[in-house]
């Protein structure tokens, strides 16, 4: 929608001149104008549109009926398909009283007020400041400052005008005017203007709207009296004026105290009407192309569960290509009975492989992987037979029914060399698919190759910076930090595996950058694991444990007090501990939510799977968000769970019990990376790339223009 808002006075003539210039693809008024190739190029520069409405604004007078007598005949003569509105400040005559100058002020304002709201984001509201008195135009441009408008356009002639001009009658702006005549008409732009922000915060309860301050829609005609009572849109545009820098600050005051997370700092200098729009609109599937675009942080990803099926095939292509003869025969000797059989295979299947040892068990699932058929691997790893919904309690398997997709990624290929370059590859190509600017993978070392574990670390490393990774003279390339994992099944273990993590980051201490426990939590305890993890206390490294997925609040309890813990993966069991959760919101300490994995894993109440999930709980993230905890949202498993970090935070949306708004998305975004396992330096900067890119894709429209996205209720 696109309107053009005049004033009128005597000089009816006016409107015909300049809707001829903005509109010449409904009346050429300019096809013979001396200067016509100036004309337009000044329109095209300023990407004026050809109006689809035609607003007047005027006064009462003996004077002015007559020009609009004149108006609407010349109107009729040119028979342009849009409408005509026209509103007259009741009961005023020649502005010859300072009430009837406040009555046609405030019509004035109201009316650009209402065509603003008409035009909305895309459309375009042209002023012309040429018709009526200078008190009228002075409204109008006033009027267009604050509401804004694309262009204030004026008409220039010389003194005296032409008499073909002085006493035309409608007839002559219908059709091109002569050469001659039309010299004497020039259309210019005098300014434009910028919505005020002023306008859309919110002050006594009000803002500056059509609603607060309504006007009736001329339809074709309106005779507006000035309301007798109550307050003026010209007062209170007056009074925000005055009090612009409190208004501001008392806007944005109000906001942090409202706000359970700090949101990325330039967010903050956006325009109020912006920010208002972020915070009450929610959260919805249309936003999923914006959230890929936005820089996010994954904390909780899973090596060995983080590759499609595509890129496993390729992965299992890579090594298959590098084993010897002798390899190949011996492995396809090993997965030969599988390959052969038609029913569905033993639910341990994969268990002989594994005993193989590492580098032969990658060469069985490289033979998996390249020989067996889409339908064998479908019926036995991707797709076990059985809804993917609170698998730990309902699936006979139990938790090993989560892992099953995984069965040949991980540590099933990593134990051989050649699956690197490719794993790494498809690891940084699956980052910038899913627009993460920063990735914290985690796995075990010591399960991939067990004779020189610190060695498989660097290697990773370098894999990753040669596919693109860590550059770091390119803003733009995915950074990867790495997590040490130990297996609390496993206590034996642990002495030796730490003191390997330890030596590890020495090595590597930009890449290893903690440590984290995981493994059935109703093994062992984190207290009793504590004496293990010393060595670690003593090089600082920072902790992340598994806990409370599905099990008591006791055990994310003991990883916080005995462990140390300085993130938490999952914690959903958090919310049964009130004192805890609030500990854990002083003292800083961050859950890693994974939505999707919590779903299948735990399960939870999902309206888009209604009648599998009811009678299941509810998702604990608005409790969280609410209660100010720090949390992240992660993908656990994407490989497995077969989603993105995108997707991860519309599950959220879908699975909470209150709306997310796009403004809390953010600032979960932020929360990635402000407990991301990096230096305070490394972080700040990370904070500072990510805060520009927002802004910028914030600036672009991006989150702006979704369609359906649906209000707060």
């Amino acid at each position: 929608m696109n309107i053009l808002l005049c004033t009128l006075g005597a000089s009816w003539a006016v409107i015909p001149e300049i809707f001829g210039w903005l509109a010449p693809d409904k009346l050429p008024l300019y096809a013979h104008h001396p200067d016509r190739k100036r004309l337009d190029e000044v329109r095209r520069a300023h990407a004026l549109r050809s109006p689809d409405e035609l607003w007047i604004c005027t006064t009462e007078g003996q004077k002015t009926v007559a020009s609009l007598d004149k108006l609407r005949a010349w109107w009729a003569l040119i028979d342009a398909p849009m409408p005509l509105r026209i509103w007259t400040a009741a009961g005023t005559d020649q502005l010859a009283t300072q009430s009837e100058c406040d009555h046609v002020r405030e019509l004035t304002l109201r009316s650009v007020m209402a065509a603003s709201e008409r035009v909305g984001n895309g459309g375009q509201l042209v002023v012309s400041l040429a018709g009526g008195r200078k008190t009228m135009s002075a409204d109008l441009q006033w009027a267009g400052s604050v509401f804004g408008a694309s262009a204030w356009l004026h008409v220039v002639g010389p003194e005296p005008l032409p008499g073909a001009l002085f006493t035309a009658a409608p007839e002559t702006f219908c059709q091109a005017l002569p050469a001659e005549v039309a010299a004497g008409v020039t259309p210019l732009i005098a300014g434009t203007g910028q919505r005020s922000e002023l306008l859309d915060i919110e002050l006594d309860g009000q803002r500056i709207a059509l609603a607060h301050f309504p006007l009736p829609l001329a339809a074709p005609h309106c005779a507006w009296p000035l309301p007798p009572a109550g307050p003026t849109l010209s007062r209170e545009i007056q009074r925000r004026e005055r009090e612009s820098g409190q208004l501001l600050g008392n806007f944005l005051s109000q906001i942090a105290q409202t706000e359970h997370h700090e949101n990325w700092r330039s967010l903050y200098r956006l325009p109020p009407a912006q920010i208002e729009s972020l915070r009450h609109t929610r959260l919805a599937p249309e936003h999923r192309e914006a959230l890929i675009a936005l820089p996010k942080a994954d904390l909780h990803r899973h090596l060995g569960g983080s590759l499609s099926r595509a890129a496993q095939l390729e992965v299992g292509q890579a090594v298959a290509d590098a084993l010897s003869p002798a390899e190949r025969r011996k492995a396809l000797d090993l997965v030969g009975p599988l390959l052969r059989q038609t029913t569905v295979w033993d639910w341990d299947w994969p268990r002989p492989l594994m005993a193989e040892g590492p580098r032969m068990r990658a060469a069985c699932t490289a033979m998996l992987l390249t020989e067996a058929s889409p339908a064998q691997l479908d019926s036995n790893v991707y797709a076990p037979g059985e809804a993917r919904i609170a698998l730990k309690s309902k699936h006979r398997r139990g938790f090993s029914a989560y892992e099953r997709p995984g069965e040949l990624s991980g540590s099933a290929v990593l134990g051989h060399p050649s699956a690197l370059a490719p794993y790494a590859a498809a690891l940084v190509a699956q980052s910038r698919a899913e627009g993460l600017l920063y990735t914290e993978l985690r796995g075990s070392p010591h399960k991939y190759w067990p004779d020189d574990p610190g060695s498989f670390v660097c290697a990773l490393q370098q894999a990753l910076q040669a596919a693109g990774a860590n550059n770091p003279v390119d803003a733009l390339s995915p950074r990867f930090g790495f997590i040490w994992i130990l297996d609390r099944r496993y206590p034996e273990q642990m002495q030796a595996t730490i003191e390997c993590a330890v030596a590890a980051r020495k090595r590597a201490p930009d890449f290893v950058l903690g440590l984290d426990l995981a493994g059935d939590e109703g093994t062992h305890s984190p207290q009793a694991l504590a004496p293990y993890f010393i060595p670690a206390f003593r090089e600082c490294m920072p902790i992340t444990i598994h806990a409370g997925e599905g099990e008591s609040a006791d055990n994310i309890w003991q990883a916080a007090y005995h462990l140390h813990a300085d993130r938490i993966g999952h914690g959903l069991s958090l919310a049964d501990n009130p004192s805890l959760a609030m500990r854990f919101r002083d003292r800083g300490i961050c859950l890693e939510l994974c939505p999707t994995s919590n779903l299948e894993v735990v399960g939870f109440r999902d309206p888009a799977q209604a009648s599998e999930t009811t009678g299941l709980p509810a998702y604990p993230l608005r409790q969280f968000l609410d209660a100010g905890l720090p949390f992240t949202l992660c993908t656990d498993n994407p490989g497995i769970s077969r989603t993105t970090l995108a997707d991860e935070y519309l599950a959220a949306a879908r699975l909470s019990a209150n709306p997310i708004s796009l403004w809390e998305a953010l600032a979960l975004i932020k929360q990635g990376f402000t407990h991301a396992f990096l230096s305070a330096g490394a972080r700040e900067t990370l904070l500072k790339a990510a805060d520009r890119q927002i802004l910028g894709a914030l600036l672009a429209g991006k989150l702006a223009g979704t369609g359906a996205a649906q209000p707060l209720r």
